[in-house]
Order: structure tokens, then sequence, then C-alpha cells
């Protein structure tokens, strides 16, 4: 079983990415590096991770997050976050990521923030 699953849905032109699993080095990230690179190849560049269902990420998953982050700014897109749980929130606020990142708590709030 992949440590990482990945729904994808559409909400107008946003993408979301219901997450859950675990954002680990190996499957984990490079799971999640393929579904990022195949929507930005669709010209899909609204793109909101929910991570309601991540119960970990490692250091090779934050590198993920932000390189898909970069990834997506390089296309002109935006990339946000949505639903951290407390640990994952508290790994971005140590590693200063929260501040890079546009998290929100709920998706009505985040989806109406793609301009």
């Amino acid at each position: 079983m992949a440590e990482l699953n990945i729904k994808e849905r559409q909400a107008g032109d946003v993408t979301i990415l219901d997450l859950s699993g675990k954002i680990t080095i190996g499957e984990g990230s490079v799971a999640l590096r393929s579904a990022i690179r195949r929507l930005l190849s669709e010209g899909k560049k609204k793109i909101l991770l929910n991570l309601g269902g991540v119960s970990y990420v490692d250091s090779s998953g934050i590198g993920e997050l932000v390189s898909s982050y970069t990834a997506v700014n390089k296309e002109g897109g935006q990339l946000k976050l949505l639903n951290l749980t407390q640990k994952i929130q508290d790994l971005l606020a140590i590693t200063k990521l929260l501040t890079v990142f546009d998290v929100y708590e709920d998706e009505a709030t985040a989806l109406e923030s793609f301009s």
C-alpha cells in the first residue's frame, strides 16, 4: 500500500487534492510530486492541498511541499494549503514555512482566495 493516498476533485477552476496518509521520503513525496507536475502539465494552476488526512510529514515531505509550491509559482499558478493538523502546523511554524504558504482552515474561504 502506498504511504500517501491522493483523491482529486474540481471546484470551479481550482483543483483540490485530498491527501491522506504520510508524506515521507520515497513513495509519499514522489506521489505528491507526480500529482502536482501532472496537474501543471494539464494547465491546472490553481491547486489546493487538503492535508486534513495527513498523519505525518518528514523533512523530505516538507521539501516536496516547498518544491511543489515553487513549481506552481514558476508556472504562474497558486498552491495553497487547507486543514493542517496541529502537528503539521507546528512543523511549518518551526521551519518558518507558515509564512510562505497560504493556509486555510475551511474550504470555502480557501476557494474564495484564489483570484
